[in-house]
């Protein structure tokens, strides 16, 4: 084989692998996004189911039970779907950079989480700033991701009637710092270093019996970096874990 033809071979293996790095970066996305708003949707069957929001008639029952059972298959679909999801290249899909204001997109997802939090027992405090925020240069939508997840981790792992704590604020770099902090499981020593790990999930996440893929936060990570933040955490023994996330201002 001459060199032409290693080159050709080179050049070809490349354009396929930044192919494949999109198709990963696609599905990954938009499966989160569905999860998401099928989390959602669940929860607020559910309370209709539960009597939470009036009483309904046995038919109607029916029909709602029916519904959140196919919710739920849709759920596990795409849970399946995002295990599936093994290129290492998740978010290397042409970033939308716009001016996006992070404090409407924390009310909004709140809401979208109402009802499972609701459900959980679990009250979502957003400690809004008095002073107004700035809006950074972000993907809207994979920014929206990034928020959204480590909410429903908090969701997820935090104690029967906790709390969950979300800030936001700018610092003295010119970055927007978003933090989220739940009253669940702490992050153990020995396993902080492989949190943001692909497919990860700690001992401590196991033992709750919560579905998980483990890609959420490798996601979550790619997508800040890619932004030209950073995110970390930290984990009070015993009693919560707090992550922080950081964006640049326009």
């Amino acid at each position: 084989m001459n060199e032409e033809e290693i080159k050709k071979l080179k050049e070809e293996n490349e354009r396929l692998r930044q192919l494949c790095a999109i198709k990963s970066d696609i599905i990954s996305i938009s499966a989160h996004q569905i999860r998401t708003s099928l989390s959602a949707l669940k929860w607020i069957i559910k309370m209709f189911l539960d009597g939470d929001l009036g009483k309904i008639t046995f038919e109607q029952e029916n029909l709602l039970r029916k519904a959140y059972e196919s919710n739920d298959r849709s759920i596990n679909t795409v849970n399946d779907l995002l295990l599936a999801n093994k290129t290492e290249n998740v978010t290397e899909k042409e970033y939308i950079f716009e001016s996006v204001n992070m404090v409407e997109i924390i009310e909004k997802s709140i809401f979208d989480f109402s009802g499972e939090s609701y459900n959980n027992g679990i009250e979502i405090i957003f400690l809004k700033p008095n002073e107004k925020i700035q809006e950074v240069k972000a993907d809207k939508e994979k920014i929206r991701v990034v928020f959204q997840n480590l909410l429903e981790n908090a969701i997820k792992y935090s104690n029967y009637h906790g709390k969950i704590f979300i800030g936001i604020r700018m610092n003295e770099e010119n970055f927007i710092e978003v933090s989220v902090k739940d009253t669940g499981i702490e992050i153990s020593e020995e396993n902080k270093s492989k949190i943001f790990e692909k497919f990860y999930r700690t001992p401590e996440a196991q033992k709750k019996e919560v579905v998980g893929s483990g890609i959420g936060l490798f996601t979550v990570k790619k997508i800040v970096e890619n932004h030209g933040g950073k995110i970390w955490f930290n984990s009070e023994k015993g009693s919560s874990t707090t992550f922080f996330f950081t964006i640049p201002i326009f």
